[in-house]
């Protein structure tokens, strides 16, 4: 919401929006949904030594596949760039960073959980759109189909927004367009946006695993079939196929 008195157009950015994109099924649909509503859209990932680390690899071309999906998208889509957060992986004993069995935690969480992750991208994101005059910054967030990491849930996000709000003297937007919606709705928007030809490509070029596994495929896409993230995404494409059918 902009405040009242402020002129939407004089406000840095408006109209500009950068996805923080790391090649999996979210942040595919994500994009999707930004060349969707805004005129320029550029992306960016994040290499933090995870152990996905293929995902990052996902990433052109699933870009060049939405691109020639529609010519409006084409004429959106701006730069992408990558951010190497090594440092992060350094500090994370986690099973995203580290090759040892995923289980939860004493805490509740599962052991996949990288304290601060999602704080750290939006806050590089931030300064990566306040030098590319940026105003909306999109990311995947979600806390009803989840892991329950803190920091996917919508206070967080609320909360940094007004942090980075007042530590750069902008008005950025976090989007966060999957946060109320789960796993079977986040294939139905993909649907939306691209219909069948959008939900093939994130099938087939998107990476969830957090395994990291790009061997066999399945009706939903490749992955170890077995890790939290591939039986969210899995179970949700099943219940997203019944209804399409």
């Amino acid at each position: 919401m902009v405040a009242p008195g402020w002129n939407e157009d004089a406000i840095v950015g408006s109209g500009r929006a950068l996805v923080l994109f790391s090649g999996g099924q979210d942040s595919a649909t994500c994009l999707a949904w930004a060349l969707e509503r805004f005129d320029h859209v550029e992306t960016v990932g994040f290499d933090y030594g995870q152990r996905h680390r293929v995902e990052l690899d996902c990433r052109a071309t699933l870009r060049a596949g939405m691109a020639a999906l529609k010519p409006g998208w084409a004429a959106h889509l701006g730069e992408d760039h990558t951010i190497g957060l090594q440092s992060l992986g350094e500090i994370s004993n986690t099973a995203m960073t580290r090759d040892i069995a995923i289980e939860m935690e004493a805490g509740g969480l599962p052991n996949t959980f990288v304290p601060g992750r999602n704080i750290i991208f939006l806050t590089f994101a931030a300064a990566l759109a306040y030098r590319r005059g940026l105003r909306h910054i999109v990311g995947g967030m979600c806390e009803t189909d989840f892991s329950g990491y803190p920091d996917c849930r919508d206070d967080t996000i609320k909360a940094l927004q007004v942090a980075l709000n007042l530590g750069m003297d902008r008005r950025f937007v976090l989007e966060t367009p999957l946060m109320w919606i789960d796993k079977a709705a986040t294939w139905q928007l993909a649907h939306d946006l691209g219909g069948r030809p959008l939900v093939d490509l994130i099938v087939a070029e998107s990476h969830t695993c957090y395994l990291g596994t790009r061997g066999a495929r399945h009706d939903w896409g490749f992955g170890c079939g077995t890790c939290p993230a591939c039986d969210l995404r899995a179970r949700g494409y099943r219940r997203f196929a019944a209804t399409a059918a």
